[in-house]
């Protein structure tokens, strides 16, 4: 071991913003990289989440305890086990969020890490397929059904992944014949900024893979007498690029997304981000990763971004709050914590809003998935989230709930392929008990209220 030891406090090769030239320099990151791995290899506290930190620790074992005997192709591999759950930000005693000294925040080093690489390298046709989700949606909506088909079939999906590294026995999401926005449009939802409370940045994904959720969110909010919008040209948040360390494509998106939404933040309303990664990237990394005039309205932006749940909470004690539901679950509802709504710190409004309607309680699992964007889509992500997952499947099949929630779909479907049941987003579930439509072991609520009378 060299005698010379590693202070725990933050070198001159500090940076999260890549505005800044000192960001990009390999250098300074390399300082940044070694300190990090000290500090995580003497605490060890996160050793529960992704693989980066056991195969860290395990390789500072082998190496006599000296963080700087871990070589290049060895930090490459640590940096790619992470897949930007957040959840060692989260539970990290010594970052920026809480003031600590040392200013260590994981997962951005991980972002500046991928990025000078990716800088240097350029990126994969994998990379660049998972990036752009919007484009790959084009594409299927204009095969008429056949990418869903092919999607299916096993020759193709071993095509897929010799091509693209994509795993043969993922589950891929469904592809809409009809976006979201395209529904909006012909339902009358694309008014101007004038009077709205709220509009939506609907996602990618219900974009293009499952645009009911969307529908099921604007009905929660009609029932509630909100004025809500929806806006025409909004694109992918940005996040799938990111994560491959794409930072042109994510400020390009950004820029986009900005240009559609802030004249309805200038008017007053709110931005309800549907999938709670988009909600954190939004509300937390557009002020820090996009620069000049796109900067200072990301920072606007991001005091605008909510969830459906937390806006809808915050109605709960005004006359137009409905609790007029029609038919209940009628027990036990098993809530699933998506990591990127823990990352943002806002609670879960969407688990409570479930118990406001009659009957129903809700059992909380707080274990990452190990989905995490398109991790768990690649040849070597496919299986490591399963295990990574595992806790999660195991604690929402030990509550004997007949009804699953979480506000993340690509959690939902990593739960229906390894646990069985798809989860429901909680405003899917709150709009079938307005509607009056049938919950697995439920009732209606004047049944409910029946056998459980007021005292």
């Amino acid at each position: 071991m060299s005698s010379e030891s590693i202070s725990y406090q933050p070198t001159d090769g500090l940076c999260y913003d890549p505005s800044e030239p000192k960001y990009w320099d390999e250098t300074a990151l390399q300082k940044e990289v070694t300190r990090a791995f000290e500090i995580c290899h003497g605490c060890r506290m996160c050793f529960k989440y992704c693989d980066s930190f056991p195969l860290l620790f395990s390789l500072v074992d082998e190496r006599e305890q000296d963080v700087r005997k871990v070589t290049p192709a060895e930090t490459n591999r640590i940096m790619d086990a992470c897949f930007q759950c957040k959840l060692c930000e989260v539970q990290c005693p010594y970052t920026p969020r809480d003031s600590h000294e040392f200013q260590l925040d994981f997962p951005k080093l991980v972002h500046r890490f991928q990025a000078v690489r990716k800088r240097k390298e350029g990126f994969s046709l994998r990379e660049k397929v998972l990036g752009n989700p919007d484009r790959a949606a084009q594409l299927a909506r204009a095969s008429l059904g056949l990418a869903n088909t092919m999607n299916r079939v096993s020759a193709h999906r071993w095509f897929m992944e010799k091509l693209l590294g994509i795993h043969r026995d993922k589950q891929l999401p469904e592809f809409a014949p009809e976006s979201f926005e395209a529904w909006a449009e012909g339902d009358g939802r694309m008014e101007g900024p004038e009077g709205a409370e709220a509009v939506l940045f609907q996602t990618c994904y219900v974009q293009n893979n499952e645009p009911q959720i969307g529908k099921d969110v604007l009905e929660v909010l009609d029932r509630n007498q909100v004025e809500s919008r929806c806006a025409k040209g909004l694109q992918c948040c940005g996040m799938p690029a990111w994560e491959h360390g794409d930072l042109d494509t994510l400020r390009k998106q950004a820029s986009a997304n900005l240009d559609t939404l802030m004249p309805f933040v200038d008017a007053g309303a709110k931005v309800l981000a549907i999938n709670p990664t988009c909600s954190m990237v939004m509300r937390r990394e557009y002020p820090e990763l996009l620069d000049g005039e796109d900067r200072e309205r990301a920072k606007r932006l991001s005091a605008a971004i909510q969830d459906p749940g937390e806006f809808l909470w915050g109605l709960r004690q005004e006359p137009r709050f409905s609790l007029d539901f029609v038919t209940t679950p009628a027990g036990l509802v098993s809530y699933h914590a998506p990591c990127h709504l823990r990352a943002q710190a806002k609670g879960f409004k969407g688990r409570d809003l479930l118990k406001k309607i009659p009957g129903v309680s809700v059992e909380l699992t707080m274990e990452c998935c190990g989905h995490d964007g398109t991790y768990a889509m690649t040849v070597e992500g496919f299986e490591p989230s399963q295990r990574i997952g595992a806790k999660a499947f195991e604690g929402m099949q030990e509550s004997k709930a007949q009804v699953w929630a979480g506000e993340c779909p690509l959690a939902a479907i990593q739960f229906e392929q390894h646990a069985g049941t798809k989860p429901l987003h909680p405003f899917s579930i709150l709009a079938r008990a307005y509607r009056g439509e049938a919950f697995p072991g439920g009732c209606t609520v004047a049944e409910w209220k029946a056998k459980n009378p007021t005292p």
